[in-house]
C-alpha cells in the first residue's frame, strides 16, 4: 500500500491537496478533470488540482468518468485511502473499493442538509446563519455516507458564497489532517448521518437574477448566495448589471422596488451608502457593479455618473 489518492478540481480542493502535500503525507496519485479552455481566448488550461499535482511531481488521471480503464489506473496505485474534494463526477462502486480504507469527502454542509453540488449557495440562498464542514466516508448514495467529524461554521454577514467556501477549505483541511491518523490505520468510527436530508443542486444563470420586488433579506442572501458562481446579476434599462455582495439596509428608503439612491448610512454618521428598495420597504446596500463590458466599480462611483433616477429589474 503506498498512501493516499485525492481526486478534486477546483481551487478549494486543490488547497486542500497542498496541505496534505505540505504535511508529507504520502499521495500515490490525483484525479482531476481533464483541461478546459479558459478565458476570452479559451485556452485550454489544467485544472488547479492538476496543476498543484504536477508542480509537486505527481501521478494525474485526467478524466471527466470514472470508467474501467480509470479504475484499473488507480487499483495500480494501491492507495490505502481516497480523498475527494469537489472531483465533479460520482465515483462508481468498483472505484469506491479500491482503496483499502476507502474514501472520505469533504463536503460543505451539515450533513444531511444540503447534499449536492452547491451546498454554500443553498445555506445562504435559504438565510441559513450557520453551516458546517464536514468529512464522511463515500458511499454509493449521493453525500449519504456516515460522518468522521463536522465543525460548525457561522456565515458572516454580508459574505459571499467564495469567501465562505474558502473559509470551511482551511476548516476541512484542518479536520482532514486531524483524522488522517485514525483513518490511515483504519481505526476510524464514522457515525451515520441523522435527521432530514435536503438537496443543493447546482445553480444556474437564472437562480442568480436578482429581483428587487423580493424581501430586503431573500434579496441580499440571493446576491451574496450566488457570488462569484454563477454571478449575481440584475437588469437597468435592458442590460445586464452585475452585483457584488450586498446587506439588509436597516431604514426604510422611499421609493419603488428596484430604485437606487445615496442615502446617510445606517451603521456610521457621516457616511453615505447606496441603497436599492425592496419589495417589502426595506432595502440592500450595494456595494460594488459591473456594467456590461466594465470592471467591477463601487456601487457609489457607479451611481454618481448615472442620470436621473435609478431603477433596476425588470422581465429578463
Amino acid at each position: 500500500m503506498s498512501g493516499i489518492v485525492f481526486a478534486g478540481t477546483p481551487k478549494t480542493a486543490a488547497d486542500v491537496l497542498l496541505g496534505l502535500i505540505t504535511s508529507e503525507i504520502t499521495i500515490a496519485g490525483v484525479l482531476t478533470m481533464p483541461d478546459a479552455a479558459v478565458g476570452r481566448r479559451r485556452v485550454l488550461t489544467p485544472s488547479p488540482v492538476a496543476a498543484v499535482a504536477q508542480d509537486a511531481g505527481l501521478p494525474v488521471l485526467k478524466t471527466a468518468k470514472v470508467d474501467d480503464a480509470t479504475t484499473a489506473a488507480l487499483s495500480r496505485l494501491e492507495p490505502e485511502l481516497g480523498v475527494i474534494v469537489a472531483y465533479g463526477a460520482l465515483l462508481p462502486e468498483p472505484a469506491l473499493e479500491v482503496p483499502s480504507h476507502g474514501w472520505v469527502n469533504l463536503h460543505y454542509s451539515e450533513l444531511p442538509k444540503y447534499r449536492g453540488a452547491s451546498p454554500v449557495q443553498h445555506a445562504i440562498l435559504n438565510g441559513e446563519r450557520t453551516t458546517a464542514a464536514t468529512i464522511f466516508q463515500l458511499e454509493k448514495g449521493m453525500d449519504s455516507g456516515p460522518i468522521h467529524a463536522a465543525r460548525t461554521y457561522e456565515i458572516p454577514e454580508m459574505t459571499s458564497a467564495g469567501r465562505v467556501l474558502e473559509d470551511l477549505t482551511t476548516l476541512g483541511s484542518r479536520m482532514l489532517l486531524d483524522l488522517m491518523p485514525s483513518l490511515l490505520s483504519g481505526a476510524a468510527n464514522p457515525v451515520p448521518q441523522t435527521g432530514e436530508p435536503s438537496l443543493a443542486p447546482k445553480l444556474t444563470r437564472e437562480d442568480a437574477f436578482i429581483d428587487p420586488t423580493a424581501p430586503a433579506r431573500q434579496v441580499a442572501d440571493r446576491i451574496n448566495a450566488t457570488i462569484p458562481e454563477p454571478g449575481a446579476w440584475t437588469l437597468k434599462d435592458g442590460s445586464r448589471l452585475k452585483l457584488g455582495v450586498a446587506r439588509i439596509f436597516h431604514g426604510r428608503p422611499e421609493g419603488l422596488p428596484g430604485q437606487v439612491a445615496l442615502l446617510p448610512s445606517d451603521r456610521h454618521r457621516g457616511e453615505r451608502v447606496v441603497v436599492m428598495t425592496t419589495g417589502d420597504g426595506g432595502g440592500v446596500v450595494l456595494t460594488e457593479v459591473q456594467p456590461a463590458g466594465k470592471q467591477m466599480m463601487a456601487a457609489a462611483d457607479w451611481l454618481r455618473g448615472q442620470q436621473g433616477d435609478v431603477l433596476l429589474g425588470g422581465q429578463r
